[in-house]
């Protein structure tokens, strides 16, 4: 069967954050590099999407394409390695440190960074046709967005950082879901189905993704958005990347590996067996 039960995949969850604990600097920054860029693609699509056809449901329902082909092809994104990669230090995995977990937690913001700012670039050259008119419905809706995610939560001051944090929370609690969800199928279509899902829920309800954010907003600066870079960190980046990491670690990572990983099933004695009593003569 496709089907693969809790327990068995919260031990591929420890497995999946030991390996990328360890993994060379290489591959962690190329991995990491062609997740932000795949990402930034399927959010210029999804943005796309949903100005052609004035309906953001739409945009929401297969925005979700490049996650499972991120997830597929073994890519990473910064969301994944905070729930995934913790609980192999939780697990005293071999090799795996308070050291190594932050370095891959760096090299994997690197990496998604820098893929989501050259697919930035390359899509600001495509709706500007190379920065030589003004930007078109794409173009403009990509500025938009920057400003009011970014001077929208200014105006409300903590308030709107707190709003900035829990809706990182949110997200990522989706997001992961999502990932995890992948692990409960060993078919591709199973993995597909069970990521979709909760992708859909993120991306409709607006909540905050770092990595996205990292694609939407340099777009929005290239564009001539009316937002500032430190706008964008204050305002979104730093309590967007804090809030994904306490929405995927505490609310999946942690919440699955207590109940499904430490504890282990109870034995459940048989009563002894009734035997006939020999008829009294």
């Amino acid at each position: 069967m496709s089907y693969v039960s809790p327990p068995d995949f919260v031990t591929k969850m420890v497995d999946a954050g030991q390996s990328k604990a360890l993994m060379a600097t290489r591959d962690t920054v190329i991995r990491a590099f062609m997740g932000g860029a795949i990402l930034g693609l399927a959010a210029a699509f999804a943005v796309t999407i949903t100005v052609q056809t004035g309906n953001a449901l739409v945009g929401a329902l297969l925005f979700p394409v490049g996650f499972a082909l991120i997830y597929l092809l073994g890519y990473d994104l910064l969301t994944g390695v905070f729930t995934l990669v913790p609980l192999a230090l939780i697990d005293k995995r071999a090799g795996v440190t308070w050291r190594s977990m932050l370095r891959n937690w760096g090299l994997v913001f690197v990496g998604n960074f820098a893929g989501a700012l050259v697919v930035a670039l390359m899509m600001s050259i495509v709706v500007t046709y190379g920065f030589s008119v003004a930007p078109d419905a794409v173009g403009e809706r990509l500025g938009e967005i920057g400003e009011a995610r970014t001077l929208g939560y200014a105006e409300h001051g903590a308030a709107g950082w707190l709003t900035v944090f829990v809706r990182g929370m949110l997200c990522n609690w989706m997001v992961s879901t999502g990932v995890v969800a992948a692990m409960l199928s060993t078919s591709v279509p199973g993995k597909i189905m069970a990521m979709w899902m909760p992708i859909i829920v993120f991306f409709y309800m607006g909540f905050e993704h770092s990595v996205v954010n990292m694609f939407l907003f340099p777009t929005g600066l290239m564009l001539g958005g009316d937002f500032t870079l430190s706008d964008y960190l204050v305002w979104n980046e730093i309590p967007t990347i804090l809030g994904n990491l306490v929405g995927g670690l505490v609310f999946v990572g942690f919440m699955l590996y207590t109940t499904h990983g430490r504890t282990r099933p109870q034995r459940i004695p048989r009563e002894a067996p009734v035997r006939d009593k020999a008829p009294v003569a």
